[in-house]
Parts: structure tokens; sequence; C-alpha cells
């Protein structure tokens, strides 16, 4: 069965690009909505050298493509679904926090922010 062993060499690599916090929380950003570097820069409150690093690799992975308008470079998500993913995905950490209250509080944070319309800017606990 070639094809399930590149199925999951395939799904494994996309796992692999998204096992960075900061690539989480930058995909989180563009959920809703294009930025640009700046914006993800000031937003996340990440070097913009390394938030462009983040995009040029989740671009070379086809997750979000880029869009430029004179000078600057918008980027977006190509498939929504991974955002909604990595939100759905909060519902292991949840299970594994199950008897830590502070965790427990955190997550349900998260959620209410990543799954929010227009959520209003990056999670308050930055790395």
């Amino acid at each position: 069965m070639p094809s399930r062993v590149q199925i999951a060499h395939d799904l494994a690599a996309i796992l692999k690009v998204l096992a960075h916090p900061d690539r989480v929380r930058i995909i989180e950003e563009l959920r809703n909505e294009e930025h640009d570097v700046n914006d993800l820069h000031e937003r996340l409150d990440l070097p913009a050298a390394r938030v462009s690093q983040h995009l040029a690799l989740l671009r070379a992975h086809r997750l979000v493509e880029e869009r430029r308008e004179g000078r600057h470079h918008y980027y977006q998500l190509v498939n929504r679904d991974v955002a909604d993913w990595l939100i759905d995905g909060l519902n292991l950490l949840d299970q594994r926090a199950a008897h830590d209250a502070s965790a427990h509080r955190l997550i349900d944070a998260a959620k209410k922010l990543w799954a929010a319309e227009n959520p209003p800017g990056p999670l308050a606990d930055k790395h």
C-alpha cells in the first residue's frame, strides 16, 4: 500500500511545519484575514526577520499564499481548515490538563480567542 505510506509521509511533513509555536500563532493570526510581515511582527511581538522566515516555510509547503501590492507582501491561508484544525487540537490539550485548573483556563481563553470572528490580536502569553 504505497499510497498510504506516501499520504502518511505528506501528513507528517505538514505536521513538522506546524510544530513550531511561532508558526501556530502566525496561522491563528491569518485565520480570518490577510496580514503583511510588519503587521504580524507587531501583533505577535516577533522580529520581522523571524516572521518572514516562518512565512517562507509556510509558503514553501503551500499553507499560505502571498499577494503583492506595491512594496507590501500580504499573506493569507491557502485553506482555512488548517487554522480550524489547530483550534480543534486545543481539545487534546484540554484533556491533558483536566486536573490543572490554571491550564484549563488558558486553553478556554485560547479557544474563545482563536474561534472569534475577528480576533483582537495575539494571546496575552507571548513566547
